[in-house]
């Protein structure tokens, strides 16, 4: 499947379905979670905690309350105060796909899942989140998004992406 590569805040994106960078827990913090959750209003952490905990590579999804979207799909590639994994952002790229596809989304932006706090190298944490993208087959996903926040990160997104093939 084909997929762009975007620079911005992902709070401020328009799409079927927003993807929050999650620990287990689903409880909104800092990073994505935290622009996500100022943007959305409190009502998005009350409704996440409540679904959780899910399983590391899981996904939980709730209403985006005041964001320009229908949806957040939490995905959880790390547990709750701890440290990602390669497997853990395979999981949780592909079940964040699945969801939104289950969801009937025809567009979804995606944050570097399980990178930066969560302490997995950026590139081949992207890496992998581009290989689950190219290799999935929607049934109505047709635009995905992939987001980075600052210019370096998109400049390294970018070139990831562009090896994978986006």
């Amino acid at each position: 499947m084909e997929f762009d590569v975007i620079q911005g805040d992902i709070a401020a994106q328009s799409a079927d379905a927003l993807v929050n960078a999650a620990n287990t827990s689903l409880r909104m913090g800092s990073g994505v979670a935290g622009a996500l959750k100022r943007a959305a209003g409190s009502g998005i952490d009350d409704e996440a905690v409540a679904k959780g905990p899910v399983e590391l590579g899981g996904v939980a999804t709730t209403d985006a309350y005041a964001l320009d979207a229908e949806y957040v799909i939490h995905a959880a590639a790390m547990p709750a105060g701890g440290e990602s994994t390669a497997e853990s952002i395979r999981d949780a790229a592909k079940n964040t796909l699945i969801e939104a596809d289950a969801l009937d989304c025809e567009s979804l932006v995606v944050p570097a899942l399980g990178c930066g706090i969560a302490g997995f190298d950026f590139e081949a944490g992207v890496r992998i989140i581009c290989e689950e993208i190219d290799a999935f087959e929607p049934d109505s996903l047709a635009d995905v998004s992939l987001i980075a926040y600052d210019d370096d990160e998109f400049e390294r997104m970018r070139d990831v992406a562009a090896e994978v093939g986006a």
